[in-house]
């Protein structure tokens, strides 16, 4: 036999379908939900109190009639010639043998228990019905069955005397329910009718009250759908209430955020164009030398170093428009995929050698002394291809700049105790350098420093700006500074601590 699931409570039902990310429904729908069925329970118990405290009083009053009518009787009970007599009058027979709303019964019972008149076989008055309290006689109420209907019944005693003797007589009178039950089921007819219009009210004020609550809402999502496509400016919090203007500012700061990314893609596209127009353009211009130089020299023997010359310049170019292509797409990925990127405990030492075998036939050509100084390992917690792009952009700009003689160092230094930063990452090269006032300029894509765009125009001005978005991502810290010949640039990363147990991915 399995077991029966205990139903959990209504709030933790509620907690765990909103965990669970389910559809909620409609606000309104819910609103009135839990405004309405709530009010027709408690009008439903005000009803039931209303209809028990109406019995209550009808109850009272019908007992105290019975009570009166039970006086009336025992005011004609009195002693005669040694017994107890009733002198009930004939109108009062008549209406105790009448049956309109209820049917009358009574019964006189003398000192010693015989019957003086009425009815013999009332039923007598139970031993555990206690005296009432209500009223200063010595009357009990009871119900009982007679002749297969219910009655209401009140015992009096009443004491009589003369002076040759004295006692207690009962007098009982009953009467049957009918009364009783009609006045009830109009009570409780009445009761309903009032309690339904009432909830047919309070149900039209709080279906009208929602509906007004809510159109603020409703005028917020007709702003918002009717909005053209660029327009990102923000929503007005004062079109809705207190407690929903968080959230109007938590949409007001993800359409800012919006705006800033379209404008960084808007910006993006236009420095693209442009960057890319001018290679290519040299390059269909270059093209159509290397065409006139062959038309010039048709039928004749070429001059192979002429054209060798323009070859050389075609290539040069297109290498430079290959080099600024694969720049964009880098930044173009770091700028809009960042931070989907899996992150791993990478060795900076190997990414740093891997970067150095890479750039040696670039050093050898310009006859530069490229050297690697790393130790140690150096874990980092990164992205090992943003990584390997990050060094190969230093070394890159540091070859680029650095005249034909001169030096590049590839420093890698483990993390330090006592210091807050993790491993750092040094590029220091025995160029030009750049000036102070300069340094924060170079971040910006495109924009080189004048004495190193004449010297080296195959620059495409986007290395600093790709290892600074890099940096960025793996929270590290960019710093430059003169290198230590007094003239040269050192570039420093330093990367965040790597967590403690982390291992080195293979």
């Amino acid at each position: 036999m399995s077991a029966v699931t205990p139903r959990l409570p209504l709030f933790e039902r509620l907690r765990r379908r909103w965990a669970q990310g389910r559809p909620l429904g409609s606000l309104r729908s819910q609103l009135l939900r839990w405004l309405l069925i709530p009010l027709v329970m408690l009008v439903l118990l005000d009803a039931v109190f209303v209809y028990r405290n109406a019995l209550d009083a009808a109850d009272m009053a019908y007992d105290r009639s019975l009570l009166a009518s039970t006086r009336a009787l025992a005011e004609r009970v009195s002693i005669v010639n040694g017994k107890v007599v009733a002198e009930v009058p004939y109108v009062a027979l008549d209406s105790f043998e009448t049956d309109t709303l209820g049917r009358i019964y009574y019964k006189v019972t003398g000192i010693n228990g015989e019957l003086v008149s009425g009815y013999g076989d009332l039923p007598p008055v139970p031993k555990n019905v206690p005296r009432s309290q209500n009223y200063p006689a010595l009357v009990r109420f009871y119900h009982a069955d007679y002749h297969g209907k219910p009655i209401r019944i009140a015992a009096l005693l009443q004491p009589v005397y003369d002076d040759s003797m004295r006692g207690i007589a009962l007098i009982q009178v009953a009467e049957t329910l009918d009364a009783r039950r009609g006045l009830s089921n109009q009570i409780l007819f009445d009761t309903l009718s009032w309690q339904a219009a009432m909830i047919l009210v309070m149900g039209a004020l709080v279906w009208f009250a929602v509906r007004l609550v809510l159109q603020p809402l409703m005028r917020l999502k007709t702003e918002v759908e009717t909005r053209a496509l660029s327009d990102l400016s923000d929503v007005d919090p004062t079109l809705v209430h207190k407690e929903m203007r968080p959230l109007v500012s938590a949409m007001n700061g993800s359409m800012s955020r919006l705006q800033q990314l379209i404008a960084s893609q808007r910006r993006f596209i236009a420095d693209a164009s442009h960057q890319l127009r001018t290679p290519l353009t040299v390059l269909k211009t270059q093209a159509e030398m290397a065409m006139r130089e062959c038309d010039r020299q048709a039928g004749a023997p070429p001059d192979i170093a002429a054209l060798r010359d323009i070859v050389r310049s075609i290539a040069a170019t297109t290498d430079s428009t290959v080099l600024l292509a694969n720049r964009l797409l880098t930044l173009a990925r770091i700028e809009h995929g960042g931070d989907s990127l899996a992150m791993d405990t990478v060795a900076l030492r190997d990414v740093a050698q891997q970067v150095g075998l890479e750039m040696a036939m670039a050093a050898v050509g310009k006859h530069i002394d490229l050297s690697l100084e790393a130790p140690d390992e150096a874990p980092v917690h990164g992205q090992a291809l943003l990584l390997h792009e990050l060094v190969a952009n230093l070394v890159d700009n540091a070859l680029r700049y650095t005249p034909q003689g001169g030096s590049v160092i590839l420093r890698v230094r483990a993390a330090q105790p006592g210091h807050e930063h993790g491993a750092v990452l040094e590029v220091e090269d025995s160029g030009k350098g750049i000036p102070p006032a300069e340094r924060e300029r170079v971040f910006t894509p495109f924009y080189r420093v004048g004495t190193a765009l004449e010297s080296n125009p195959g620059g495409a001005g986007l290395g600093l700006a790709i290892v600074r978005d890099i940096a960025a991502l793996h929270g590290a810290r960019l710093e430059l500074a003169t290198a230590a010949n007094g003239h040269g640039l050192k570039v420093s990363v330093y990367f965040a601590p790597a967590p403690v147990d982390a291992k080195i991915a293979p």
